[in-house]
């Protein structure tokens, strides 16, 4: 397999960018920016550590993030598995990414940037859902906003096919490294034991 090794040699491969691809990046979140993240449920947070790259995909009920101004965003951390991954990583390298999403709209909204951690009771206590708040709130200071292109969804077909059937569900794929672990219980019963633990 033949491997590219430097920019030039990447370069040839491809025509110049199209103008718009760079003339839509803001360095702040614009009035038409927030309302697109405002409407945005779901996205995906992606950091960089020392033990490499993680992509965590976050959700809430309403809005997944709050625009404190036009460079500054909350993400709150709710209840997940604990591993952590993500947080380490803000901890020790601050860069971070994320992708907003919203069914029905083929394109995806990003925001680059650097991320800091806080536990402040004057930050964690403003989110609050159904009587409960974050141990740590996601501080993302915003380097640049842009939308992408709607080709990758619409090409992947994203909200309008259901491929699930005959996919592997989560208890199967740990049974596949624990051959111990009862997947269908799991499955079966994993909406009534996450329901409670959501927030």
């Amino acid at each position: 397999m033949r491997r590219i090794e430097d920019i030039a040699a990447l370069e040839a491969l491809y025509e110049a960018p199209v103008a718009a691809s760079l003339t839509k990046v803001t360095s702040r979140i614009t009035p038409l920016y927030r309302r697109w993240i405002d409407a945005a449920r779901f996205c995906i947070l992606s950091t960089v550590g020392p033990e490499g790259t993680d992509a965590t995909p976050r959700g809430d009920d309403g809005p997944v993030v709050r625009i404190v101004n036009d460079t500054t965003i909350w993400l709150p951390d709710w209840r997940g598995n604990n591993r952590l991954d993500s947080l380490r990583n803000i901890v020790r390298d601050g860069r971070a990414s994320l992708l907003f999403m919203v069914p029905g709209s083929n394109n995806v909204v990003r925001v680059n940037g650097t991320a800091v951690l806080t536990d402040d009771p004057e930050v964690t206590q403003t989110f609050e859902q159904r009587g409960k708040h974050p141990r740590t709130v996601v501080v993302i200071s915003v380097r640049e906003v842009y939308f992408q292109c709607a080709k990758a969804l619409m090409r992947a077909g994203l909200w309008t096919r259901d491929d699930a059937a005959g996919v592997p569900t989560a208890g199967e794929l740990v049974r596949e490294q624990d051959s111990t672990f009862d997947a269908e219980t799991y499955d079966t019963g994993y909406e009534d034991y996450a329901r409670p633990r959501m927030w």
